[in-house]
């Protein structure tokens, strides 16, 4: 029987991706639900292809383009994920960027067997409210950003007492090991990932190391550990996703080439994926190199040890207050170089003290309210 599959988020990278595996294996998956923000040309060629029963936007600028297009070929058209009726996704991609993808993803639990999250801003929001749904619902869930993945497949069915430190890897972004003038960055510059094809915003997290830090906190949630379990080592081949040093003496990594799809065929196979391209062929006379990170140059560092802010709340605060500063960098607003250094200034600043002190999430609208209170320290 052909896998009902569910799509969040299909006109980005990881659902791009995702599409291209189930293009050609396409007698084991239905594609029953796409969704897009803006590139609706892309949708819409997505939709031709793969005829789904649903197209999910909530932007109504691509409602009106596609309103005609979804008519014709009989396509339903949905602006809210709640009146989907009688239905279960065998498997749904939750990859809408952002917090803007954190409702979507609540309100797609109910309708699915298994989610796999691609979304790091949704979990560092939203997780006690996601996990409180999945629980709800009996909906099985994977993390499909590369060092999740790997975490979970190196810890699965070990006792948690026996983990000393779990390592991240990063690659160092497209500026490590260079000589620059970090002050004089452009966004053109920054977003050009050496190893990775990604999206803009993450591809500035991953140039300053903002990346890592949003990691460290996801992991710490998804896996129920604390924050200083877990470090951070600049591995630049991108070869090598997680390392986990035991208390007994061993150590297990997992090594996958740099590639997206590899993480998300796995998923969607459970694990029984048959690759036929190659794509992970492993090569012993490639060098595998690994570097403490410069906390000088990469001075996100110093977020994880401000302790008073590493908590539900403070999350929530660094995750915004991270993805405003980069989108005003992109725009050309601020320096490369701002972005960290606003957000320290800020998360130190006596008013997000004052609110951390009074403000917890409680109920799914404190999220939003965080992130408005962040919206608003930014002139």
């Amino acid at each position: 029987m052909r896998k009902k599959i569910c799509i969040l988020g299909s006109t980005g990278s990881i659902g791009i991706s995702t599409l291209e595996i189930i293009s050609k294996d396409k007698k084991n998956f239905d594609v029953i639900l796409l969704s897009g923000n803006s590139n609706f040309k892309l949708l819409i060629s997505q939709a031709l292809k793969f005829k789904p029963k649903y197209i999910y936007s909530n932007n109504f600028f691509l409602t009106k383009k596609i309103k005609y297009f979804c008519k014709k070929n009989k396509i339903i058209i949905i602006s809210d994920l709640n009146k989907l009726k009688k239905i279960k996704f065998d498997i749904t991609i939750s990859a809408i960027s952002g917090i803007a993808g954190l409702l979507p993803t609540l309100n797609i639990i109910k309708f699915s067997k298994k989610i796999l999250i691609a979304n790091k801003e949704s979990i560092i929001c939203g997780w006690k409210f996601i996990n409180k749904e999945l629980k709800k619902y009996n909906c099985s869930f994977t993390p499909i950003d590369s060092e999740h993945f790997s975490i979970s497949d190196l810890i699965q069915n070990k006792n948690k007492n026996l983990i000393k430190y779990i390592y991240l890897t990063a690659s160092g972004g497209p500026f490590f090991n260079k000589k620059i003038n970090l002050n004089k960055v452009t966004p053109t510059q920054a977003v050009k990932h050496p190893n990775w094809k990604m999206g803009k915003k993450i591809s500035v997290d991953s140039a300053n190391l903002m990346n890592k830090i949003l990691e460290i906190i996801e992991a710490s949630l998804i896996f129920n550990l604390p924050l200083n379990k877990f470090k951070i080592i600049i591995h630049p081949q991108s070869l090598i996703h997680a390392i986990i040093e035991f208390r007994n003496g061993l150590s297990s990594m997992l090594y996958h080439n740099n590639d997206m799809k590899i993480p998300i065929a796995n998923s969607l196979y459970d694990n029984f994926y048959m690759n036929k391209e190659n794509i992970n062929k492993f090569c012993f006379e490639k060098k595998l190199s690994f570097f403490p990170p410069n906390i000088k140059k990469f001075s996100s560092i110093k977020i994880l040890g401000l302790n008073k802010i590493l908590n539900e709340t403070g999350f929530i605060l660094i995750n915004v207050l991270n993805e405003i500063l980069v989108e005003r960098f992109l725009n050309n607003k601020i320096l490369f170089t701002d972005i960290v250094y606003k957000l320290r200034v800020i998360l130190n600043s006596n008013l997000v003290k004052n609110y951390l002190k009074n403000n917890r999430i409680r109920r799914i609208n404190d999220v939003f309210k965080a992130y408005n209170f962040a919206r608003s320290l930014i002139n």
